[in-house]
């Protein structure tokens, strides 16, 4: 055999088994995940402030919102806060003030602006009017059920513990391009995620819920700190722990609606997302690669079949991968409310589409962020582009 064709088939099976190696270990970290048990405050369980940053009338709005004015918890209060007046997410926030009467509710309208980054800079307008000493921020498309504040305040009343976040669930609206988008973050971002919780990482923040007190957030220097940074809340964990105190990830999942109107939308949104992550990881990000499993083990096939007729341990670890893959397409959907094989014939365009955002974000230092366009710097900070 020409000594090509042995290196060709050698590099095609160590692709392999690098991409069967990583495909388990990721179904591995999220069974693991999925075994735990939720953690639950005992009383007395402390005030909570809860800042909800609002910006447009997004599908579903009403429910999610709704769905934290309904939280079996004591005593806690809830902030919104938008920049325009005239934005409709103003009805949505007055209408549940007036449905829920003996919630402690405020809406603050403030247009100043304080950086680039928007939502910091309406958190920065909201903070003033929050009662509480314990503060949890959340995005607006996150639904959540009646024991989220027990669950995430829980560890809180540890010391050490200075930051407390969550992983979230994409849930697609009926667009097709919304179901592309939500199988992103459930089959390749959460995993990787949760893979390198695994292995003991404990820095991942995510906006969809950040939990800590006043007095941890005024000894960072509170949101100013924040207010030019893209990833905002990978940044604030970073303040956290430079005050010797652990982020920890709780174990109660949001519920993120997911809407995506085009694939223009969908490409724009992963793409921020990517380059997000060449920000936090710029030297392992070439490597990045690699995590997608099943294009890389298509890769690894082909190369190992051009070096000879391909083994039989070469095809078996090209078959592990793919059921690896197919099962974390699954995993997720066993309990929820759509059809198990609904977006099954979306999977090859999904690990293509990974793939070619992630090459774009190589090449570019451009973002989209609610209809403004940046240009992020190599430290994560945003600036406007006129």
């Amino acid at each position: 055999m020409p000594l090509l064709h042995v290196l060709l088939a050698a590099l095609g099976f160590v692709i392999l088994a690098a991409s069967a190696i990583y495909a388990i270990l990721t179904l591995v970290g999220v069974v693991v995940w999925r075994r735990q048990g939720q953690a639950k405050s005992p009383p007395p369980l402390p005030p909570v402030t809860v800042l909800k940053p609002l910006c447009g009338a997004e599908p579903g709005l009403y429910e999610h919102l709704r769905s934290f004015c309904r939280q079996d918890y004591p005593e806690y209060q809830i902030v919104f806060g938008v920049r325009d007046p005239a934005d409709p997410a103003c009805a949505v926030a007055l209408r549940l003030a007036a449905e829920f009467p003996s919630l402690p509710m405020e809406l603050i309208v403030n247009p100043q602006v304080h950086g680039s980054n928007r939502k910091v800079s309406n958190l920065i307008n909201m903070l003033p009017y929050a009662r509480h000493d314990v503060l949890a921020m959340a995005d607006s498309d996150a639904f959540v059920g009646p024991d989220y504040l027990a669950s995430v305040t829980a560890q809180l009343r540890d010391s050490s513990v200075g930051l407390i976040t969550c992983i979230y669930h994409g849930a697609p609206t009926t667009k097709v391009w919304s179901r592309l988008g939500a199988m992103y973050i459930n089959e390749w971002y959460v995993p990787s995620v949760l893979l390198a919780w695994l292995f003991g990482y404990r820095s991942y923040v995510s906006g969809q819920t950040v939990c800590l007190r006043r007095e941890t957030l005024q000894a960072i220097g509170g949101l100013p700190g924040l207010v030019n940074h893209l990833a905002d809340d990978f940044r604030l964990g970073e303040l956290v722990r430079g005050l010797r105190l652990r982020t920890v990830l709780s174990p109660y999942v949001v519920s993120g609606e997911h809407h995506e109107p085009s694939l223009h939308s969908v490409i724009r949104h992963e793409l921020r997302w990517m380059r997000t992550l060449r920000v936090l990881r710029p030297r392992s990000f070439r490597w990045l690669f690699f995590t997608f499993s099943l294009p890389v083990a298509i890769l690894g096939i082909v190369l190992a079949c051009a070096g000879s007729a391909g083994s039989t341990a070469a095809w078996a670890l090209f078959g592990t991968t793919a059921t690896a893959r197919l099962v974390l397409h699954f995993i997720h959907r066993i309990s929820g409310d759509r059809p198990l094989l609904s977006d099954f014939w979306l999977l090859p365009a999904r690990d293509v589409l990974i793939c070619w955002v992630w090459v774009r974000s190589l090449f570019t230092s451009r973002v989209s962020w609610r209809g403004d366009e940046f240009d992020v710097d190599a430290d994560g900070v945003m600036r406007p582009l006129s």
